[in-house]
Order: C-alpha cells, then sequence, then structure tokens
C-alpha cells in the first residue's frame, strides 16, 4: 500500500507530461470528442459492468470505441467532401421536415442529459467539497457548474473552451488512468485469475446486457454530430484535412478505450453498492483502503473533472446543433450559412439548456440517467442509417463517397444500435 501512495504522485507526472498542452494542440477536435462523450454514466456503466463481469469485458470498450469511430470518421468525410454539415445535407438530401423530427428529439435528449450532467456534477463536487447536505449539495454545486460552464462558452469562445476541455481532459486522464494502473499493480494475481474464469456469461443472460450497455455507452451519442462544427473552427474545410480527423479521432478514441479499460480494472476488483452516482462514491471510500487517503481525493477529483468537462462540452456543443437546424428550416435560398455563436438560436439554445434541465436536479440521479439513456439508444441506429441512405446520395460521384469497407462499417453498427437499443428499451419497460 505505501508503495502505490508513493507512486501516485510520480505516475501522475509522467502521464500529465504526455498529455502537455503541446502535444493535444494538433489534436484538438479528437480530445473535444473525448471529454464530452466521456461523462458519469460511461463511469458508472464501466464500473459497475467490471464488478459484475469482471476484465474479460474489457474487449467491449474497445468495440464500443471502434464503432464510435466508424461513424465519426463517415461524418467526418460527408462533411469535408461536401462542403455542408450533416444538418445541412439532410436538409438538402431528405427534406426540411427531417429537421423538425430532429430538433424535437433533441429538446428531450437535451433535457435528460442536462439534469443528468448537472446532478453528477453537483453529487461529485459536494464529495470533494462538502459543506452542506448532500441533496441540497447536488442542486448548488449542479447549478454553480452550469453557470460557470454558460461563463466560459460565452465568455472566451470556441479558443477558450478548447484550452479548458484540454486541461481537464489531461487531470482526468491522468488521474483516472494512473487509478487503473495501481489497481492493477496491486492486484495483480486477482486480475490475473479473472483472465481465465467468468463471474458470468459476457455474451448470455445478464452479461449479455451489460456487455451491450458498455459497448454502446462508450464515446457520446448525440456529441458525435458536434465534431463537424469543432473542425469548421479549426479551419478544415476540404478532404485534405481527413487525415488529421482520422488521426485525432483515433487518438480521442484511444483515450475513450483507454479510460473505459481503466474503470473497468478498478471495478473488477472492488465489491460496488449502490446505483446512479452513488457508485462513483463508493469507488472512490474502496479506493482508499487500497491507494490511501490521496487515492481516494484523487480519484474523486479525476471523477469530478470527467463530469465537468462533459457538461461543458455538450454545453459548448448542443447550441451548434439547434442553431444550424433552425438555420435550415429558415432558409429560403441554396447558400451556405455558417453556424454563428454570436446569434440568437445559439444564445437561446444555450442558456435553455443550462437552466431548464435544472428541474432534475429534484430527481434521483438515476432516474434522470435512466431517461437519458433510453432517449439515446435510438440515436446511434438513427444516425448510421443517415450515413447509408442520405451521406450516400450526397456523396454520389464525388470524391472521398462511402467505399465497400464505410458501407459495411454502417450496416454493423446499424445492427449492432438496433440490438443495443432493443435491449434498453426491453430493460426499462419490460422487466
Amino acid at each position: 500500500m505505501a508503495g502505490g501512495r508513493g507512486s501516485f504522485p510520480r505516475l501522475a507526472a509522467f502521464l500529465t507530461a504526455i498529455v502537455r498542452q503541446s502535444t493535444l494542440a494538433t489534436i484538438a477536435p479528437g480530445i473535444l470528442v473525448a471529454a464530452t462523450g466521456v461523462g458519469a454514466g460511461d463511469l458508472i456503466t464501466a464500473a459497475f459492468t467490471g464488478h459484475q463481469l469482471g476484465v474479460t469485458v474489457a474487449w467491449a470498450v474497445l468495440a464500443g470505441a471502434g464503432l464510435k469511430f466508424v461513424l465519426s470518421e463517415g461524418l467526418a468525410r460527408w462533411q469535408l467532401a461536401t462542403g455542408d454539415t450533416p444538418l445541412e445535407s439532410v436538409a438538402r438530401h431528405a427534406g426540411r421536415g427531417v429537421l423538425v423530427v430532429l430538433l424535437v428529439y433533441m429538446l428531450a435528449w437535451s433535457f435528460f442529459v442536462g439534469a443528468a450532467l448537472m446532478g453528477a456534477c453537483g453529487v461529485t463536487a459536494h464529495a470533494v467539497l462538502g459543506g452542506t447536505d448532500a441533496r441540497t449539495g447536488k442542486i448548488v454545486y449542479g447549478i454553480t457548474t452550469s453557470v460557470i460552464g454558460v461563463a466560459l462558452v460565452r465568455g472566451g469562445g470556441y479558443a477558450l473552451f478548447q484550452r479548458v476541455m484540454k486541461a481537464c481532459i489531461g487531470v482526468m486522464f491522468a488521474i483516472v488512468v494512473l487509478t487503473g494502473i495501481l489497481v492493477l499493480v496491486q492486484d495483480w494475481p486477482t486480475i490475473a485469475a479473472q483472465l481465465g474464469t467468468h463471474r458470468q456469461p459476457v455474451l448470455a443472460g445478464t452479461g449479455l446486457a451489460w456487455t451491450v450497455a458498455l459497448i454502446g455507452g462508450v464515446g457520446g451519442t448525440v456529441t458525435i454530430l458536434s465534431y463537424g462544427y469543432w473542425i469548421r473552427e479549426e479551419g478544415r474545410e476540404s478532404l485534405d484535412a481527413l487525415r488529421a480527423c482520422r488521426t485525432d479521432l483515433a487518438i480521442g478514441y484511444a483515450m475513450t478505450a483507454l479510460f473505459g479499460v481503466a474503470m473497468v480494472v478498478i471495478g473488477s476488483t472492488i465489491d460496488i453498492q449502490g446505483e446512479g452516482t452513488g457508485v462513483i462514491l463508493a469507488v472512490a471510500d474502496q479506493l482508499e483502503g487500497r491507494l490511501g487517503t490521496p487515492g481516494r481525493w484523487a480519484f474523486l477529483v479525476g471523477a469530478w473533472g470527467t463530469v465537468a468537462c462533459s457538461l461543458l462540452g455538450v454545453w459548448q456543443s448542443v447550441p451548434y446543433l439547434f442553431a444550424d437546424a433552425w438555420s435550415q428550416l429558415r432558409r429560403t435560398d441554396d447558400g451556405r450559412r455558417a453556424v454563428d455563436v454570436a446569434s440568437r438560436p445559439y444564445r437561446i439554445a444555450l442558456y435553455a439548456l443550462a437552466t431548464i434541465p435544472a428541474l432534475g436536479l429534484f430527481r434521483q440521479f438515476a432516474t434522470m440517467q435512466r431517461w437519458y439513456a433510453i432517449v439515446g439508444a435510438v440515436f446511434m441506429p438513427a444516425l448510421a442509417l443517415a450515413l447509408l441512405l442520405v451521406g450516400t446520395r450526397a456523396l454520389r460521384g464525388r470524391p472521398g463517397r462511402h467505399g465497400p469497407l464505410a458501407l459495411t462499417g454502417y450496416v454493423v453498427v446499424l445492427v449492432f444500435f438496433v440490438l443495443a437499443a432493443g435491449f434498453e428499451l426491453r430493460d426499462r419497460f419490460v422487466r
């Protein structure tokens, strides 16, 4: 145990050096995808799945990151080849009525994800800062984090947002992955024994449901669409930038996968009780016995940074989607319009996202997370279908069009997420 405590500062410094500012500067959009896509739900799902199934399920994290990479690369190539964002292409090739459906869907998604993120930020901040009872702390700290997020988005634009997100992911990546490494080193015999046995089958019964949840939960849902706006902010406007996009997406999803595997390793070695964000607090309490008090507090800070980072990413990126969709619905000519972060639709969407979901703070986090999972479950198959149908039509005859390998990947993603959505809806409404 003493060795674990002594190793913590040295390993933290090493991992922080890996993610230093100069390295992240060239892969910013991919880093933003990773930082935004990993939230409280991913922390909880990965840890609890590791507890239920052991480290043998770690492959599911890699599979999930790979599926999200396929979708994100396809969306980036679609935008770079046509010059349109996916929403602009949908308006051109599928009709603006589809955007109306998307707007209605996003209103529901934004409420539940906003409430879940504020609740997670409130709970983790209260665990670190204290100062009041847990229920009041969740509400006060959750709203405070939301206000700070709005100030950062409005005050410094994309440049400040990018710098803050890179710093946050440096902290959360270093701490959470470091914790996983230390647990792996200390409990290697236990973890090695899991490789030859199964606590329960990962592809049958409840094990299958947890495996599917882990694959589907890696890397975000609606926020995948935000990557296109971030690469526009970086000045990537043609297929010449496709290699850079593939590189930073690969790095971003590799970081996401490493983060998820670390949580699976942590969860596989401890007895997790509770639900919702209580799982994060339970993990921190049990880590204290293995890594000492510094390890417990470091993990809580890392978890807090993770959910706060996700909240900031959602606050900055989701208003892009509302503003873009609104622009397409009101457009009377065929000219392209860039999304203006100073526009009224963007500002209204940001302020609404940062305030209305606060009503969900008066409900249990697990309830908000449950409805967020249900609403999010239907988005991924819809996105894969859009790539297959609308994307193929928009790219027909153009350089960068979908090849056989990409089309096969979209079909695989579509089939998987249709099944995943079926499992999610069955578990929520049938059982």
